[in-house]
């Protein structure tokens, strides 16, 4: 099968501070990196690195070619990544030394992607295909529409979280990704908790306390517990863990497993420094022994 991303790419723009600011505090950065990121980005790299096959559909600026170059030397098909007349959408990224973040974040050409250029990406699916998306881009509802009519699996994580935009997806959605603090904001906008969804499979990430999976459909609660691992750096761990659960997912492998393969994935990520360009791939993730 293939894995089709709606997603946002951005050029992150990371600066490593001793605490993160205060309202006016004035901060010198201790190191400044730059890279690729953006949650679509970071999902399909961790995807294609998880031995999935990934077809991206996004938009950048020319300021932004160099990115869609990195995408492709990562495994990541580029053919329906579009270049626009606009700016390529960036982040502005400061760590600190617990290895908390802040975010500051540009849409720039990810705003841009219109139902035409799905439209045509999805042309190429097949039923039983998967589309994944996030919140950073436009055309979110027009692509589940398009995908659940060609009979495709809809994979839907809801960061940023938008309670408009999320409810006009949940209706097509099949697989749901939450955090804590989106699974509180999707029940006060809804009035639902992640368990009364009319969902089938809901995951919730938990941070340092791992994850649990709600098998709506089977009534059904399944913790995970995270790996203990020193973090330097949480930046891109949750669009790590949920890329590699699609990648187990696709490739046939039970949710159980596939979400045990995440959670390696996601716990070697933040001990490095980094977003798309430092995801592990599968040797890595094996050579770490975690299991």
């Amino acid at each position: 099968m293939t894995i089709y991303n709606l997603g946002s790419i951005n050029i992150d723009m990371v600066y490593r501070l001793p605490h993160l600011p205060m309202p006016g505090e004035t901060l010198a950065a201790r190191d400044y990196t730059q890279g690729l990121g953006g949650k679509g980005a970071n999902m399909s790299v961790a995807a294609a690195r998880g031995a999935a096959r990934v077809r991206h559909i996004g938009a950048v600026g020319s300021d932004g070619r160099w990115t869609v170059q990195r995408l492709l030397e990562y495994g990541v098909d580029t053919t329906h990544i579009t270049e626009l007349d606009a700016t390529t959408g960036h982040a502005i990224i400061n760590v600190d030394d617990a290895a908390e973040n802040a975010i500051v974040l540009w849409s720039g050409a990810n705003a841009l992607v219109d139902a035409a250029q799905i439209g045509r990406a999805l042309s190429d699916a097949n039923t039983g295909d998967i589309l994944v998306m996030q919140n950073e881009t436009s055309g979110q509802a027009d692509a589940a529409q398009m995908a659940k009519d060609l009979g495709m699996q809809v994979i839907y994580a809801a960061a940023p979280f938008d309670a408009d935009a999320v409810q006009a997806v949940l209706p097509f959605v099949d697989l749901l990704f939450l955090n804590e603090v989106e699974a509180a904001q999707l029940e006060q906008a809804t009035g639902q908790a992640p368990n009364a969804l009319d969902i089938d499979d809901v995951i919730v990430t938990l941070g340092a306390k791992g994850c649990r999976w709600y098998q709506n459909s089977a009534n059904l609660e399944t913790d995970f517990n995270a790996i203990k691992v020193e973090p330097v750096d949480t930046t891109g761990a949750g669009d790590t863990f949920t890329g590699y659960v699609v990648a187990g997912l696709d490739r046939g492998l039970p949710m159980a497993q596939a979400i045990n393969l995440a959670t390696q994935a996601a716990a070697l990520m933040v001990t490095r420094h980094g977003t798309a360009d430092v995801i592990p791939d599968l040797k890595e993730i094996q050579d770490a022994r975690f299991s």
